[in-house]
């Protein structure tokens, strides 16, 4: 959720590799900011971090933020810091709730990811679908719905005002397998945060890497997700699933 940096060189992994990985699944589970869409191209979120710690300041509570919280361009670092001391307090449900509006007004300006629409719609007829984002469950069922892929995602999972609950827990991954009566060695989880392939391993699913940028190559590496395991474009992905 922070700006991007320079394109990547080409780091896609072969194709063979992808289809060995690919064909099994039966269950995919999504991120939602990064492989389905952008979804703060139109609303940028630096600018809702920087809201988040003014509404924070108006109420008289800004000692409350540390040093990251003050500077970090993602508002989703502060809500979930911030709940980390506060758990389950009045104020982290109005901030939790504050940040799904934004998120809902993102939704509106979000802008999809290059190829994940077709991949989405050709991938679905095959296997199932579910999404397991971080973000608000409401928002990423309005983008969804935007796009006309609501056939295409039956199962929702997002943020709730448990923020330990966020990936890279993986409670939310675990919800949408027993909701999908999936077997996790059949299914597959595809993420561009180190937190996806984290919660990912904790459930005991695959993992393939989405990374745009090089900061989001160098954070997947640096979570151990192994280079061919990785692709900064859907492309060659889509080609594998429309493969005979």
């Amino acid at each position: 959720m922070t700006p991007d940096t320079a394109q990547t060189e080409p780091v896609t992994a072969d194709t063979e590799t992808l289809r060995t990985l690919i064909t099994p699944v039966r269950y995919v589970l999504w991120d939602l900011d990064g492989p389905i869409c952008r979804l703060f191209a139109g609303h940028p979120a630096h600018e809702v971090a920087i809201a988040l710690r003014q509404l924070i300041e108006k109420r008289g509570l800004g000692g409350l933020l540390e040093e990251k919280e003050r500077t970090t361009g993602d508002p989703q670092v502060v809500l979930r810091n911030l709940g980390s001391r506060h758990p389950s307090s009045d104020l982290i449900a109005d901030l939790e709730e504050w940040l799904t509006q934004q998120e809902l007004t993102a939704a509106a300006k979000a802008y999809p990811t290059k190829y994940a629409d077709p991949l989405i719609r050709t991938w679905s007829r095959r296997a199932r679908f579910a999404v397991t984002t971080n973000n608000s469950a409401r928002a990423a069922a309005r983008y969804i719905e935007t796009r006309g892929l609501t056939d295409c995602f039956p199962y929702i999972y997002g943020r709730t005002q448990n923020l330990d609950l966020m990936k890279p827990d993986p409670y939310i991954l675990r919800q949408a397998l027993s909701a999908m009566g999936a077997d996790p060695k059949l299914s597959l989880m595809i993420g561009d945060a180190s937190t996806d392939f984290e919660a990912a391993q904790k459930a005991g699913v695959h993992f393939l890497g989405y990374a745009r940028n090089e900061r989001k190559l160098n954070e997947l590496l640096e979570a151990g997700v192994e280079l061919q395991h990785i692709v900064n474009d859907l492309e060659p992905v889509l080609h594998v699933v429309r493969a005979p």
